[in-house]
C-alpha cells in the first residue's frame, strides 16, 4: 500500500543543493513570497530562482501550495486521532478502505502504520455529536473494519509543515 518511489524522485532529492534548500525554507515559511523576494534573500537573480522552483515542482519536491487554517476558527473544534485495523489484509481490502477514506471530508490525514493498527486517521469535526455521527454512520460502515480506537486531542503542542530547516 505504500507509494513506490520512482528513481527520478530519489535522484532529485540527492541533487538538491544549498540554494535549493534555502529556497524551500523560504517557501515553507511563506508560500506567497515573490520570486524576486526569494532571489534577493538567496543572492541569485530571479531567472535561476524561478527555474529551480519549477524544477522542484516538476520533480514533486514541492507538492502544492496551501493555506493553513486554524480548525477552531472554522467551527471544527474537535480533533480525533483514530487508529484503525482491518479484518483482512489483502490488496483489494486495503484499496477499498483507502478509497472510502478519500471520500470522507472529516479525515484530513491518513497514514498506513505498523504495529497493532493498520492506519492512523486525523479527523476534524465540529463537536462530539458530529464525531459520533462520523464514527457510526461513515467509518464503521466501511467494509472490512476490524477495530477502531479513538484518541481525542486535548491540545496541540507542536504542529508544523516545515521539513527543511
Amino acid at each position: 500500500m505504500a507509494k513506490t518511489i520512482k528513481k527520478d524522485e530519489t535522484t532529485i532529492a540527492a541533487k538538491l543543493d544549498q540554494k535549493d534548500l534555502e529556497i524551500l525554507k523560504l517557501l515553507q515559511r511563506n508560500a506567497r513570497i515573490t520570486v524576486k523576494e526569494v532571489a534577493d534573500k538567496v543572492h541569485l537573480s530571479t531567472t535561476p530562482v524561478h527555474e529551480r522552483i519549477k524544477r522542484m515542482e516538476e520533480a514533486g519536491v514541492i507538492k502544492q501550495y496551501a493555506t493553513l487554517v486554524d480548525h477552531t476558527k472554522v467551527k471544527k473544534n474537535l480533533m480525533v486521532i483514530c487508529y484503525v485495523s482491518l479484518k483482512q489484509h489483502n490488496k483489494t481490502a486495503g484499496a477499498k478502505f483507502i478509497k472510502a477514506i478519500h471520500e470522507m471530508n472529516e479525515v484530513i490525514e491518513c497514514y498506513n502504520i505498523s504495529g497493532e493498527f493498520d492506519f492512523m486517521l486525523k479527523v476534524v469535526v465540529e463537536n462530539m455529536d458530529a464525531y459520533y455521527d462520523f464514527h457510526v454512520n461513515k467509518l464503521s460502515e466501511v467494509e472490512n473494519i476490524g477495530n477502531v480506537q479513538s484518541a481525542f486531542v486535548m491540545g496541540i503542542i507542536k504542529q508544523t509543515h516545515i521539513l527543511v530547516h
